[in-house]
Order: structure tokens, then C-alpha cells, then sequence
């Protein structure tokens, strides 16, 4: 099978995070509920992993990284325990149903939401953003995509930022389809709140995720119940991040998001954008003049890129390959995602040929993104997914190209 579809988990993973769920597996014990070796070995491990999730994300208070089981949790976490009747916060077309599901449970609880829409090309412009402010006086919270899990269209987060601080806004991101392959730092970006699933660019076990939360913002807990230590008080412990963890945490699952981590920190989440993207740039050469192919989220200067970028030298040297620190990169735009459809061929159908004829996984329908399919046209057709991941080979993404070849020329 040649995988195509890291935007909804990874596939390939480090040997060290099998590695590190086997020994957790036959020696951690339960953090805080003992005195044991493997309890101990629990609380090393799990706060090692909340130290390495704040190196890698710029954020220098590892006790206020929050582990859940997913970026779903995490999202519900924020959203329904910072708002109140009565506030009035802004999302985005962009956003995945982590974010919109919630946000329409806080609606009908009296939280006014406003809408960063997008273009017909996918794009969220910040003149639009910043004539939203200043239209609708006071804003609690902008909740944003740091990219799109449709297009992989990036959004400037330090540009947004400077829009909203200075109208006293708190930003809080979802970059599930960023943290591990993208940089990303919280300080820089002012960012209040990130949020992060484990399993996609992470390369960790499915079934972890969290979020950073600054100090200065809190977040009234979702879940209440046993901690492993200040048992006689009836409330969830203040101190954090027991005040939003509570029961027995994944630890096996947190032992491989940690071993993840580190083997991201060792190369950079930069060396690794700059691999998946040559990939996705080869990918977009190989396809360029396939008659009746529509392309989603690349626009005219993105198409132009490309070509100028798949006509640089290409790695060599296999799957790890790198090319050299001085090769110019493109501009940051982009995640290693492509959407597409052929003519007026359901994306199902599409998907279906892929995996049958060629042994090519991807996703095809609505990706849990219904505002940014209304925003490109595509509620009916839904889109075919191409994402691609650290460990695709250059003879998969030309694979690729060649099955779509096949199938457009019908």
C-alpha cells in the first residue's frame, strides 16, 4: 500500500515509539497512585513528555501542557470551560468540526459566534478579519486553523496575532494538521491556547494529544475525578495540570508521544517541512496538465512556486534524504496537502479507484470540514485528499501522479 492520507494519522512511525510503548507497556505503573518503581517511572515519563511538547513548541511552562486523548478533547476542554453567555468570540471557514461542534453547543448556551469566511479559493484575508473587529466591538477569543486539513493552506499566525492584541484578544489555535512538521512558537506568535493531536505530524500513537495554555488564562475543568493526590478536596485540584487531567492518564500512549517528540526535536520540525514539501512540490510537477484535474487551495502564485521549486536539484540518497541547508526553500504557505477532483467523478468513486487499481490510500468526502467546502464549491463533490508524510518516497509521489494520469485519461 502506498499511504497518502497522513492528514488523518500518520502511518510509518520512529522504531523508538514502538519502542518506548512496548517497555512502558511491561513496566509503568500509574503516575501518583504509588510509590513504586513503576509509578515512578510513570511521573518521569509523563512530565519528560509535557517538558519535550513545550521545547518544541517555544513555551517555557511545561506544567501547564495538558495531555488528553486527542485534539478533539482538548478543543472541547477550551471551548466550553472559557466562555460565558453573553460573550461574543470569532472562528474561521477553516476550522474542523473539533472546533465547529463545540462552538454550536456554545451557541445555543448564549456565546455569539462570528465568522472569518473565506474566499472562494480558500483564502482568509486580514483586511476582512481586521473590519470584523473593529464592526463588532467587544471579542473574547479568535479559535483559528494554523492550517487547513482540506487545502494545507497555512495561516500567518504572527500576522494575526498583531491584529487581535491590540484589541485585547486571545488566540487560540488548533494545529493539529502543524505541530510536529511545521515551527511553531507559542511566544512569538501569541499564542493563548494550542492545541495538538498526537498521531498525525507528531508521529505518536493514536489516542494523545493536549494543549499549552498560558498562566494568565484559565479554564474551568470538563471532567472532575481522581487525581492521585489532594483526594479529600470535593473539587478538581486548582494546581495545573491536574486541574484539567482527570483519571488515570494514557501513559503508554504518552511514553510514545514522548519518544515521537524527541525524534522530532533531533532533525527540526523545519528539516522535516522542508522534506514533506519537496514531496508535495514533486507531486504537484507530476500532475501540472492533467486535463479535467481541479485543483483546491493552490492558487495561481502557489502553482508558480511550485514549478519554480520541482525545478531545483532533487534529493537522493532514499526516504531520510534532506537536501542541503542552503537550498531555497518556498515561502511558507503551504502543508503537504493537496485537494483535488477529477472533472465531475465523485471523490468517493475517485478514492475508491486509487485504493483498488493502484494500492493508493487517501481520503476522499467532507474531512469534517463543511464552511471550507462551502467556501470552495465543493459540498456535493467533497474533495480527494492527497497527504503526504516524513516517510513517503519519491517513487510513491510519482506512482501517484501516474495513477491520476490513468484515471483522468479514463
Amino acid at each position: 500500500m502506498i499511504y497518502m492520507n497522513h492528514a488523518a494519522t500518520a502511518y510509518k512511525r520512529p522504531p523508538e515509539v514502538a519502542e518506548a510503548v512496548m517497555e512502558a507497556l511491561s513496566s509503568m505503573g500509574n503516575e501518583y497512585r504509588g510509590s513504586s518503581a513503576g509509578e515512578m517511572s510513570a511521573a518521569r515519563t509523563i512530565f519528560g513528555c509535557r517538558k519535550r511538547l513545550a521545547e518544541l513548541f517555544h513555551f517555557p511552562h511545561p506544567e501547564r501542557v495538558v495531555l488528553t486523548a486527542n485534539a478533539t478533547t482538548a478543543m472541547n476542554m477550551v471551548l466550553l470551560g472559557s466562555f460565558s453567555r453573553g460573550d461574543t468570540v470569532i472562528a474561521t471557514d477553516w476550522d474542523h468540526n473539533c472546533v465547529l461542534r463545540p462552538l454550536h453547543i456554545l451557541e445555543q448556551q448564549g456565546i455569539r459566534v462570528l465568522w472569518w469566511r473565506a474566499d472562494q479559493d480558500g483564502r482568509l484575508d486580514p483586511v476582512s478579519l481586521q473590519r470584523l473587529i473593529e464592526e463588532e466591538g467587544r471579542i473574547r477569543a479568535l479559535i483559528c486553523t494554523h492550517a487547513s486539513n482540506l487545502t494545507g493552506r497555512l495561516l500567518d499566525l504572527e500576522q494575526v496575532s498583531g491584529i487581535i492584541k491590540k484589541h485585547g484578544i486571545r488566540l487560540i489555535v488548533d494545529a493539529s494538521q502543524t505541530a510536529g512538521a511545521f515551527p511553531i512558537d507559542m511566544e512569538a506568535a501569541g499564542i493563548d491556547v494550542l492545541v495538538f493531536t498526537g498521531h498525525k505530524s507528531l508521529m505518536g500513537p493514536q489516542g494523545t494529544g493536549g494543549m499549552c495554555v498560558v498562566p494568565d488564562l484559565d479554564i474551568r475543568p470538563l471532567i472532575s475525578g481522581g487525581t492521585g493526590f489532594l483526594s479529600y478536596e470535593p473539587a478538581q485540584p486548582e494546581s495545573w495540570p491536574a486541574h484539567l487531567e482527570a483519571g488515570t492518564p494514557n501513559g503508554h500512549g504518552i511514553a510514545g508521544l514522548k519518544a515521537a517528540v524527541e525524534y522530532i526535536l533531533a532533525r527540526g520540525p523545519e528539516k522535516i517541512h522542508r522534506r514533506e514539501m519537496e514531496l508535495t512540490k514533486r507531486f504537484l510537477k507530476g500532475i501540472s496538465g492533467i486535463d479535467g484535474l481541479g485543483i483546491y487551495g493552490w492558487d495561481d502564485e502557489g502553482a508558480r512556486e511550485a514549478s519554480l521549486y520541482g525545478s531545483l536539484p532533487e534529493p537522493s540518497g532514499g526516504e531520510n534524504a534532506m537536501p542541503d541547508a542552503g537550498t531555497e526553500m518556498t515561502p511558507p504557505g503551504h502543508m503537504p496537502v493537496v485537494a483535488l477532483n477529477i472533472r465531475d467523478i465523485p471523490s468517493e468513486e475517485a478514492a475508491d479507484m486509487l485504493a483498488e487499481h493502484f494500492g493508493i490510500a487517501v481520503r476522499a468526502g467532507a474531512h469534517c470540514a463543511p464552511r471550507m467546502h462551502r467556501a470552495l464549491g465543493t459540498m456535493q463533490q467533497g474533495a480527494v485528499r492527497f497527504s503526504f508524510g516524513y516517510f513517503n518516497t519519491e517513487e510513491e509521489i510519482d506512482s501517484a501522479a501516474r495513477a491520476l494520469k490513468e484515471i483522468a485519461a479514463g
